[in-house]
This record gives structure tokens, C-alpha cells and sequence, in this order.
């Protein structure tokens, strides 16, 4: 094995130019790949925790996933009944606080109960509809990061006036509205209430900025015109990526309607689902073009080989031990183009994140990069996987090369 090995060396080293050629090649694919993966991936993750941060990872919504049936339903199969409508009943969550001391029993994370509404905001003559949320401020701090999305007052400053609102920036914007005036919410009963504007909040994700505004529970039930309505339990998972299983057995317990955050999303996860098939599938593509330079160096030194070749298989050297010299030799250069692509990917992943911009959309002062060893190992995986098909191919010409008529055509 050391002769194979020594035989290989000596090829790549002999063809210095070309071989430093082909690394570079490879160099470029990887280091461009790695780059490729750590700005989309960065991009993508930095979108969904900044969604992720600004909702509940799960909430229980006073509602059920299908209709209760009929009792006439069951006692009679094979009838079909239309027209049936349902009682009328008092909406909201029927025992809320026990549901919430329960939830909160079982250490799955931080729970707050809170109440939905939707309202249109009037002031200056202008209307604009809004979804308003009533929330325990001493609460809220465990299942959202409202407190840190507040640009202007605090959220304690709920409790400073009476029917005191927190909106939005853009929807604050919209109707012209700023921190100490008086706004009139006007509910779809046709409740309406004055309440003070007492902080601005900016969450970074505009169908939020836009429409969202948060009160006091109390305020939010004298808005929908019910005393003691809680129509929502926000919560808040530790492990964000097991909010799904948790969400189902949460309405396996409470039987109400239990959104994660992933099945409130899946548009938009099944849309980054597909940007990663294309990522990985242009990533791909990069190694394969840099592999063809490989493919090159190892079919010109297969050719210019010929002799010795012949004069290998003449002293033993069998089919497979041939096959094993050029197979070496393109592995080394595809080995040493990704150590070097290595350091290219990971300089131009931090010459990006260092990169600094300004937006009127966007908090973020620069771009988001993800620096995960899973991108190297598969940027190195794919261009060695590359390189040494790249290198099979001429090797096994080159080892059915027969040494007589080599001799003879010497001659």
C-alpha cells in the first residue's frame, strides 16, 4: 500500500500546476456551497425565530377542531339531517383557570390565559381594524417577548390609566396615533370603549406591527361585553420543536382547539421546505462543476501515464492496484481542495455577517449567517463522493490498458 501510495504522490506532485488547479476548483465549490448554506439557512432560521418569538408557541382557542354531532345523529345513522343548528352558548373557555392551573401542573411551560377580540380603532376620522388582545402583564413576561418588542412605554404601563392600549407601530402610524392620546375601539357588537395609547410595540413581522394591539383582560372582556370571558391560554413551550406533539395532547386533554406554531405556519414552513430542496440542489450542482476539474487532471495524467502503466501491470502491479493509484490521487485533491474550502466558506460566511445595512422593515443590522457544522460535513461528503467518481472513471480505463499493446505501439 505504501508503493501505491508513493506512486500516487508522485503523479500529483509532478503535475503541481494541475493539481493546484483542480484543488482550487474544488475549493471554490465548497467554500461557495458552505457560504450558499449559512446565508440561506441563516436567513430562514433568523425569520422564524423572530415569528416564533413574537406569538405563543401554542395556543388554545375556545373552539373545537370538528362539530359535536346531534343526538338525533346518533340515534339515526342513516338519515341525513339539514338545517340543524346548534344552541346558542356563551363563548369563551369554560373553566379557564383550572385548565391553566392544570397545564401549568404538568411543567410543559409558561401558560397565560387571555382574551381575543376584534375591534376597529377610530380616531382623527379615520377607522382601521385591529385584533386586540387582553393579557396579564405579569404573565405575559413568560409567554411572549412583548416586553422587549415595546419601543415606547412598558408594558406596565397598562395598569397606569384606565382602558389604557398598546398598539403596534405601523398600525399606531396608520391612524396617526402616538403615546398619550385617546383612541376609540368599537367591537363588532358595537361595544365601544375610549382607551389611552400608553407604548408603541414593533415585533419585526408586519402582519403583526399592523394590526395587533394588547389591553388588560379586564379591558378586552368589557370590550366583547363579558364579564370573566377568557377565549384564549397562550403557551409557551420549552422546546419549541415539540410544540406540535405537545399542542395535540394538550386538546386531547382540554378537548378545545390547540394551534401550534408550526401548523399556524405550515404555508410558510412548506414554502422554506422547498427553498432548502433548492438550495441543497444548487449546492449540489457547484461541487458537481468543480468535480468535472478533477475528472480532467485524472484523465490528463491517465493519459500521459500510458507507459508507465503498462510498465506496472508488466512488473505484477494487478487491474485494482491501478485502479487504486488514480483513485488516490483524486481523493488527495479533492481532500485538500475542501480543507481549503473550508476556510474560504467559513471567511466568506463571516465576511457576510459582517456586513452591516439599514431597513425601515427590518431590526436587524446585518445579515444573519448560521455557522453549522452540518453544512461542512456535507459540502465535504458531496465533493469527495464527487471527486472520487470523478477519479474512478479514468482509473478504470487506465487499469485495462494492456501492457503488449502498449509495447507494440511503442514500437
Amino acid at each position: 500500500m505504501k508503493l501505491i501510495l508513493d506512486i500516487a504522490w508522485t503523479h500529483v506532485v509532478s503535475r503541481l500546476r494541475q493539481t493546484l488547479v483542480g484543488m482550487l476548483g474544488v475549493a471554490m465549490g465548497v467554500g461557495f456551497s458552505i457560504m450558499m448554506a449559512a446565508l440561506m439557512v441563516g436567513s430562514q432560521s433568523d425569520f422564524i425565530r423572530q415569528l416564533v418569538d413574537s406569538l405563543p408557541h401554542i395556543t388554545v382557542k375556545d373552539e373545537r377542531r370538528d362539530p359535536s354531532t346531534q343526538p338525533v345523529q346518533s340515534l339515526y345513522q342513516a338519515v341525513a339531517f339539514s338545517g340543524l343548528r346548534t344552541p346558542v352558548t356563551r363563548p369563551g373557555i369554560k373553566n379557564p383557570y383550572a385548565i391553566v392551573a392544570a397545564l401549568e401542573s404538568q411543567a410543559l411551560g409558561s401558560v397565560a390565559p387571555s382574551v381575543e377580540a376584534r375591534a376597529v380603532i377610530r380616531y382623527a376620522g379615520r377607522d382601521t381594524a385591529a385584533n386586540v388582545t387582553g393579557i396579564d402583564p405579569g404573565r405575559e413576561f413568560h409567554v411572549s417577548k412583548l416586553p422587549t418588542q415595546i419601543r415606547e412605554g412598558s408594558l406596565e404601563s397598562l395598569y397606569s390609566s384606565s382602558n389604557a392600549i398598546i398598539l403596534g407601530d405601523r398600525l399606531a402610524a396608520t391612524i396617526g396615533a402616538r403615546v398619550g392620546n385617546t383612541i376609540t375601539l368599537v367591537s363588532g357588537t358595537g361595544r365601544s370603549l375610549s382607551c389611552t395609547v400608553v407604548g408603541l410595540l414593533h415585533a419585526g413581522v408586519t402582519a403583526i406591527d399592523e394590526t395587533q394591539a394588547y389591553t388588560l383582560i379586564k379591558t378586552a372582556q368589557i370590550l366583547a361585553n363579558q364579564t370573566g370571558l377568557v377565549n384564549a391560554i397562550r403557551i409557551r413551550v420549552d422546546r419549541i420543536l415539540e410544540a406540535r406533539t405537545t399542542a395535540a395532547r394538550v386538546e386531547a386533554q382540554t378537548g378545545y382547539k390547540t394551534v401550534s406554531w408550526q401548523e399556524a405556519n405550515e404555508d410558510l414552513l412548506s414554502a422554506f421546505e422547498i427553498r432548502n430542496v433548492i438550495m441543497y440542489t444548487v449546492v449540489g450542482a457547484i461541487l458537481l462543476v468543480a468535480s468535472f476539474g478533477t475528472f480532467n487532471i485524472i484523465s490528463t495524467i491517465t493519459h500521459e501515464k500510458t507507459r508507465d502503466i503498462a510498465i506496472l501491470k508488466s512488473l505484477g502491479f494487478t487491474e485494482r492496484m491501478v485502479q487504486q493509484i488514480f483513485l488516490i490521487e483524486a481523493i488527495f485533491i479533492g481532500l485538500a481542495g475542501t480543507v481549503i474550502g473550508w476556510v474560504l466558506g467559513y471567511s466568506l460566511s463571516r465576511a457576510l455577517g459582517s456586513i452591516e445595512f439599514k431597513s425601515p422593515f427590518v431590526d436587524s443590522t446585518s445579515i444573519p449567517i448560521d455557522y453549522d457544522i452540518a453544512h461542512y460535513l456535507i459540502a465535504t461528503a458531496v465533493a469527495l463522493f464527487a471527486s472520487a467518481i470523478a477519479g474512478y472513471l479514468p482509473a478504470k480505463k487506465a487499469s485495462r490498458v494492456h501492457p503488449v499493446d502498449i509495447i507494440r505501439g511503442a514500437s
